[in-house]
């Protein structure tokens, strides 16, 4: 008994569900695209194997490719990474900070913006990602909301 709640402490996300913590996001797989004015994000996120799952982004504004990111969120140490590798910029981790069966989110307080990475599931057909944290000593959280979308064309 006190080991079983030892390792609860420990490994929290584990420990509750008995399965790999990255199995808990399946509902994060697949295709997702948020549409505004002349802007248009899209997410794809493949299906959790070998203890990952990778994702990719790309916004594309009056038609042209403005960013893109290469995401790689894996099992580590009992708990889940999230590697990102966005354009022009050196890829930075984010170590889960908490986890329950429709959210996500991941934090590395040292980095500058943003610090914080995190994915809601709103329902089947929606779901919200967000980025926040301090920027030039501001508080500052930008949301991108979107609906599932088909892979492919």
């Amino acid at each position: 008994m006190w080991l079983t709640l030892v390792l609860t402490a420990l490994f929290p996300v584990a420990a509750q569900s008995g399965a790999p913590a990255i199995a808990r996001l399946a509902w994060l797989q697949g295709c997702w695209e948020g549409v505004a004015a002349t802007r248009v994000v899209e997410e794809q996120w493949m299906a959790a194997r070998g203890g990952a799952m990778l994702g990719m982004s790309r916004t594309v504004q009056d038609g042209k490719l403005r960013e893109y990111e290469l995401v790689l969120i894996r099992e580590a140490g009992g708990s889940l990474v999230y590697e990102a590798h966005p354009s022009g910029q050196p890829a930075a981790t984010f170590p889960m900070k908490e986890m329950t069966d429709a959210s996500i989110l991941f934090e590395d307080l040292a980095h500058d913006f943003p610090q914080r990475i995190g994915y809601r599931r709103d329902d089947a057909e929606r779901i919200t990602a967000w980025i926040e944290g301090t920027t030039g000593g501001r508080s500052r959280r930008v949301e991108y909301p979107y609906r599932r979308a088909r892979c492919g064309p």
